[in-house]
């Protein structure tokens, strides 16, 4: 059998922000609801219990007053240059998916310029001018996008190796007058691809993506704070957490499902399903509906790692530091070994979704 070029994961490497905010921090906040412009009627401790039972975010981690969206980058970035053991000068390309570029302390804009890419090429110090920089912005989805894009790359022949990096700073453009700020935390998950010749599949066997804008765009956008009172004219993220819902776990599952066929294995064959951090009961309707595709109820135990109860939802961050904390035995009960078939799947603001299969 003839030798393919394959795109294989070689180090990981995450950064989790020091700051923990547990579900207490918002006791004493002033939710508005975004249809009337009123407080809500239900008291602080109801809203927090009712969220901590849809979503099971306990806490999240919250950026240093001192950070920024390209330190926690370049962190995760470090630790995956030790885990992969290659010198940072090597790379053809550096990829970093986000979505509101180098946010940092009192500025909820967003900054793009330079590109997010660039600014943490110049603070990882790679003088290597052939070391390309590219960002991508797709909502959550941005990491496995990038993947995909890298795997591209490789596939190519013109570059065999790179960095993916997804990072976000979402607690400071959250509306603080917002029950969804809750969800919302800050973080980075890199990985370090390379190309590898191989007569069996090895690395990305196959992906598949949707995006579904015409009629879902407008399900995650920016938008003024539920208080009219604020002061300032900042614009935050804003969610129709229900329609997001509802799309999420009727569409989700189709788009694994196709990556699996065009892996040419069996749903049986995988072993882990990481998939994107949003909401806990949303991945277990998602992970539902997945096997429900192929007429089964009974799901393995163990299938899908978890991260969201401690770590919120980091946007692009959340699958690639799950993969990175999994692979580094720091979540309980979950391993990944050699040959293991894993599913890397991702949905958010477009709408879009990506589903990758990956053979370690």
């Amino acid at each position: 059998m003839a030798k393919k070029i394959y795109t294989r994961i070689v180090g990981t490497g995450s950064y989790l922000p020091p700051k923990i905010v547990k579900n207490s921090f918002f006791r004493n906040h002033r939710f508005f609801d975004a249809s009337t412009g009123k407080l809500f009627d239900k008291s602080n401790e109801e809203i927090i219990q009712k969220f901590r039972d849809i979503t099971n975010i306990e806490e999240r981690r919250y950026a240093a007053d001192d950070q920024s969206t390209s330190d926690l980058a370049v962190f995760a970035i470090n630790e995956a240059f030790k885990s992969a053991g290659i010198l940072k000068e090597s790379l053809d390309f550096l990829i970093v998916a986000h979505n509101f570029g180098d946010i940092t302390e009192g500025n909820v804009r967003s900054d793009m310029l330079p590109g997010l890419a660039n600014k943490v090429k110049m603070k990882l110090h790679i003088k290597n001018p052939n070391t390309v920089c590219y960002d991508i912005i797709s909502g959550c989805p941005g990491w496995t996008q990038a993947m995909i894009v890298a795997d591209a790359f490789i596939k190519s022949g013109f570059m065999k190796r790179g960095v993916v990096v997804g990072a976000d700073v979402l607690s400071r453009i959250s509306d603080p007058h917002d029950r969804d700020s809750m969800i919302y935390a800050d973080g980075a998950g890199a990985t370090i691809v390379e190309a590898v010749e191989s007569e069996e599949p090895v690395g990305i066997i196959s992906h598949s993506s949707r995006s579904d804008s015409v009629t879902y765009a407008n399900l995650l956008t920016l938008g003024g704070s539920n208080n009219s009172e604020y002061p300032g004219n900042e614009l935050w993220i804003k969610m129709a957490g229900h329609k997001l819902y509802i799309y999420a776990i009727k569409t989700v599952p189709g788009v694994v499902k196709e990556s699996i066929e065009r892996a040419g294995i069996n749903l049986s064959d995988v072993k882990k399903v990481l998939i994107h951090q949003a909401n806990e009961k949303m991945d277990e309707a998602i992970l539902s509906g997945l096997f429900k595709l192929y007429d089964q109820t009974d799901i393995p135990d163990g299938i899908m790692p978890m991260s969201i109860r401690y770590l919120g939802n980091s946007s692009t961050a959340t699958v690639p530091t799950l993969l990175d904390l999994v692979l580094k035995g720091k979540i309980e009960n979950h391993e990944i070994n050699e040959g293991d078939y894993v599913v890397l799947c991702s949905v958010g603001a477009g709408m879009n979704i990506n589903s990758i299969v990956y053979k370690w």
